[in-house]
């Protein structure tokens, strides 16, 4: 016998809508709780199987939370700017707006099949015009305090989508969407100085509780460095040329100089002679991406036939061109040390350029410590302490300063896109630029007569010839063209929902107070450097500017895993392995669907996708229905008198135990297999008594909303199972029977001890040694080791 599911999930998603059950007001009486997913992007192939994982995981923490007495809010919304609306618009000329909606609508009936307890009323969207208008008024306070700039830099530019890419969306020098050919141009942007906020974003990793490899990748994508800028003269022209080293020790071995293609200096330096070659070489760099230019084995370059005057040996070196070189990372410059850098070791060999040892230890390269030789005056003194040294040095000098770098850049924040936020810039030909005030946000999104942006990079605004046009108090200027990257919706996106329907400011202080940070944040991995980066720092922007009250959005970080498809492959259209959630619920239940993703397996670990682990959980879900009702119509066939024997009993108060604290730890999987081991206990017994299958209902309500509510009815539990308390427990009752287990000593048996599963191996020990046979047996000897297996053996040897 099967439950009717679709009949009783449409039945309580209503109770819940209808009643405004997880409706969240700010109530100082309780603690909040703050429980967040990395809202999705709503694409118009909607939801797969895959995408509920971790909104099934944060709604069972969310529901859990409300029955321990916690004010939970629990939000949902939509990052629905970006390029692939656009991509479809240019494709059809239907404007993203619509498609948007419309994906936005498919989003919001697909996640509420899962009976997933958001706060409705909270919804948002990143592309309409009561939430971008405060995602540009921020960018006005980031303009204000000179975070936000315009200047000319070396960009992806991708000739078929028209429009610039970070470098994230830049994949093996193809764009990620697409797998379109990406150039590097130098291009005028806007750019957004998260630079001036490296070491608060080193520093305050500290603060949060994440998993170890995401704060490992920011600390290295941010990637401090302490050393020294060192000047460099060039021959035959004033300019010099300023270089970063961290191994100052190592300067005496410089034999040359490396400059980045796009360096300013190249065209000012290159002689007639090679110019051809080295404009030949620059053209060939840009077609690379900078992770083809950091990760090819194959160094390349070009000699620009002009030469650097080392300052400390006044040594004449020559300067060349390298795309292993970045004009993004420090100062586009490198001294070369072949001697000790295995990179400059392989480009010295391959343009057979010198190579000087200046640390005596190994064969060369050579990249650790030891004495420094062919170093001058230094000869002799160990390499790590002449850093300091060499760094005094250059500073009395006066031909560098110490100084703290990071690999950190600013971010590119302009977009020759129509689908994003307008820039609230306008640009006067004598005042120059000026951000809007408040009271003429939101700029609003022109109509245009086409999508795609020009041959040249210009963003599609520019076609809106009237709405380009400003006009004020008698002065002429002219918006912004470029649109901001879908990354600016998301990087505030968690303070809006504390104060969702606020006109008057972009989140209200006492709201955002009480609700922030948020205390759990659940999403994939693939954020690390990206959205989670740039929300640090907005929200440290914001704590700045006396906007919010916290300087961390995010408390608690986890990463779900991936539901890959059958075959064990991510799913995908092309692969043809991609599970619709509405077919599956269509057959199993939302329950169904929600209790399996969360038994394949630990969260944070990748799972196939099995039809057969779907019809399992089916089958234990109707077990639990079996419990209780005696047909599909929901006759209850409890007895109400029936009492547990001692031993179910104890295992109640173990699943309640077990499934609390699996349920703090986010073990979802073991959790279930507890309930599902007391389940088969009540039907070993044969008993079905009323308070136990209450409790039951809670126990499961978090993982399977909607049959637990049913059973919460039907046994007669007052109001809904969704806000009742979360059952205690007996912790005298959780405790395993006492045991006997032998006590040897060498292996041979002097006594036994009885003990219960939980007795620690010193405990142990305490038992075995009040045993007149065991303490016999050690008199005079040195226990050397103990061997112990709680419940079953404890042997000691001794010698």
């Amino acid at each position: 016998m099967s439950y009717s599911h679709l009949d009783i999930e449409k039945k309580w998603q209503h109770f819940w809508e209808t009643k405004e059950t997880f409706k969240a007001t700010k109530d100082s009486k309780k603690p909040k709780y703050y429980v967040l997913d990395m809202f999705p992007y709503p694409s118009s192939q909607g939801l797969h199987v895959g995408h509920p994982e971790g909104y099934t995981a944060t709604d069972i923490v969310a529901r859990y939370k409300r029955t321990r007495g916690f004010n939970v809010l629990h939000p949902m919304g939509y990052d629905a700017f970006g390029l692939p609306a656009e991509q479809y618009a240019i494709q059809t000329g239907v404007h993203p707006e619509i498609t948007t909606k419309q994906s936005i609508e498919n989003f919001r009936r697909q996640l509420k099949m899962f009976g997933f307890s958001y706060d409705w009323s909270r919804e948002i969207s990143t592309c309409e015009p009561k939430y971008y208008k405060w995602t540009q008024w921020i960018f006005t306070k980031l303009y204000e305090k000179g975070l936000a700039y315009q200047t000319e830099v070396p960009v992806n530019w991708c000739p078929a989508l028209k429009t610039v890419l970070a470098n994230e969306e830049v994949v093996d020098g193809k764009s990620e969407r697409g797998g379109h050919p990406v150039v590097r141009l130098p291009m005028k942007q806007w750019m957004l100085k998260i630079t001036d906020y490296a070491e608060r974003l080193l520093k305050d990793l500290d603060k949060v509780d994440w998993p170890q490899r995401t704060k490992e990748g920011q600390k290295h994508w941010i990637g401090k460095s302490e050393g020294a800028k060192v000047l460099f003269a060039i021959e035959n022209f004033s300019d010099k040329l300023e270089i970063f080293t961290t191994r100052p020790d190592t300067i005496f071995g410089c034999t040359f100089m490396v400059i980045a293609p796009e360096h300013p200096l190249v065209q000012k330096i290159t002689t007639t002679s090679q110019e051809k070659e080295v404009t030949a070489y620059q053209e060939a760099a840009s077609r690379k991406s900078e992770l083809e230019r950091q990760t090819n084995a194959e160094k390349t370059g070009a000699f620009t036939g002009s030469f650097a005057i080392n300052p400390l040996n006044n040594e004449k070196i020559p300067i060349w061109i390298s795309d292993y070189v970045l004009m993004g990372y420090g100062t586009g410059a490198i001294m070369a040390v072949p001697g000790h850098d295995e990179r400059d070791y392989e480009f010295a060999q391959k343009f057979e350029l010198p190579i000087v040892q200046v640390i005596e230890g190994g064969e060369l390269p050579y990249t650790g410590e030891g004495p420094l030789v062919n170093s001058g005056a230094f000869n002799g003194k160990d390499s790590q302490e002449s850093i300091t040294l060499l760094i005094t040095e250059i500073e009395n000098r006066k031909i560098g300063t110490r100084s703290i770098q990071y690999k950190l850049r600013d971010w590119l924040f302009s977009r020759q896109r129509y689908w994003g936020e307008p820039f609230p810039i306008v640009r006067f030909p004598e005042k120059g630029i000026k951000a809007l005030p408040l009271e003429e946000l939101p700029v609003l999104l022109p109509s245009v007569p086409e999508y795609e942006p020009s041959d040249k990079g210009e963003s599609p605004l520019a076609r809106a010839k009237d709405w380009v046009r400003y006009e004020k108090d008698g002065e002429i200027g002219a918006r912004e063209t470029d649109t901001m990257p879908g990354s600016a919706g998301s990087s505030w996106y968690f303070l809006r929902y504390t104060d969702p329907h606020n006109e008057n400011e972009a989140v209200g202080f006492e709201e955002q107070k009480y609700w922030m940070p948020v205390d759990l944040y659940l999403g994939g991995p693939e954020h690390t450097v990206g959205h989670l980066l740039y929300a640090r720092f907005w929200q440290k922007v914001l704590f700045d500017a006396g906007v919010v009250s916290h300087d961390e959005p995010f408390q608690k970080l986890i990463h779900q895993g991936m539901i890959l498809g059958s075959d064990g492959e991510k799913m995908s259209k092309s692969r043809g392995n991609v599970v619709n959630p509405d077919h599956v619920i269509q057959a199993y239940g939302s329950d169904a669907l929600r209790v399996f993703l969360m038994f394949m397996g630990p969260l944070e670990r990748d799972k196939p996708w099995s039809d057969q682990g779907i019809q399992g959980s089916r089958r234990f879900l109707d077990r639990v229905w079996r419990l209780v009702f005696e047909d599909e119509a929901g006759e209850v066939v409890i007895t109400q008198n029936q009492e547990l024997s001692e031993s179910s009993n104890k295992l109640l108060h173990k699943t309640i135990k077990k499934v609390t604290h699996d349920i703090e730890s986010l073990s979802f999987n073991t959790a279930i297999s507890q309930m599902m081991i007391f389940v088969n206990e009540l039907y070993r017994e044969n008993v079905k008594p009323q308070k136990a299958l209450l409790t039951l209902s809670q126990l499961l309500m978090p993982f399977a909303p909607h049959i637990a509510e049913q059973m919460w009815q039907k046994l007669g539990g007052k109001d809904s199972v969704s806000i009742a308390p979360w059952p205690s427990y007996d912790e005298a009752l959780t405790r395993e029977d006492f045991v006997t287990i032998a006590v040897q000593v060498n292996g041979k048996k002097r006594g036994t001890i009885e003990i219960t599963e939980q007795t620690s191996q010193e405990e142990a020990m305490k038992l075995a040694t009040a045993l007149e046979p065991v303490t016999n047996a050690l008199n005079g000897v040195q226990v050397k080791q103990v061997i112990y297996k709680a419940g079953r053996i404890l042997n000691i040897i001794a010698k």
